[in-house]
């Protein structure tokens, strides 16, 4: 089983709205990025861990243990031109951006930045490394065991 950690932005889909969405599961969806495509595209499969993260607000951090839940399929948005994912180059017989869905098991209170940084064990977590701005990064099996236990 893999490990990953997925950032959203709360105003877009917070841990409550996936908690909220039936079976607690929810569509990755905006993913515009080629390396976390491919991680999703690749790497992820149905079962492995993923820590639900918030990004773009007052205290991001982790605040939420989930599972990936699909395999990758197309990302509906990027042919929606009411979308602010809209990709004109996307099209429906070669899509260019693909998801997951995410099911949420369980939220957590709010592991923030300073705290996952005061832990020298988590030292090398990527989400901690200067300049990592991807919004899925893979999390080493002992980085999963010192946050989830």
């Amino acid at each position: 089983m893999n490990h990953w950690l997925m950032k959203s932005e709360p105003e877009e889909c917070s841990v409550d709205d996936a908690l909220a969405a039936p079976n607690a599961t929810v569509p990755w969806v905006g993913v515009r990025n080629y390396q976390a495509r491919n991680f999703m595209r690749d790497a992820m499969q149905v079962g492995d861990g993923v820590l639900f993260y918030h990004s773009s607000c007052a205290e991001p951090g982790i605040v939420g243990i989930a599972r990936v839940a699909s395999a990758a399929y197309p990302d509906p948005t990027q042919f929606d031109p009411a979308s602010p994912y809209f990709d004109a180059a996307a099209k429906p017989d070669a899509p260019r951006w693909l998801l997951v869905d995410v099911q949420v098991l369980r939220k957590i209170p709010n592991v923030t930045l300073p705290q996952l940084r005061a832990r020298p064990e988590l030292a090398e977590l990527l989400v901690l490394k200067k300049g990592n701005r991807l919004s899925i990064t893979p999390v080493e099996a002992r980085h999963w065991q010192a946050i989830v236990g």
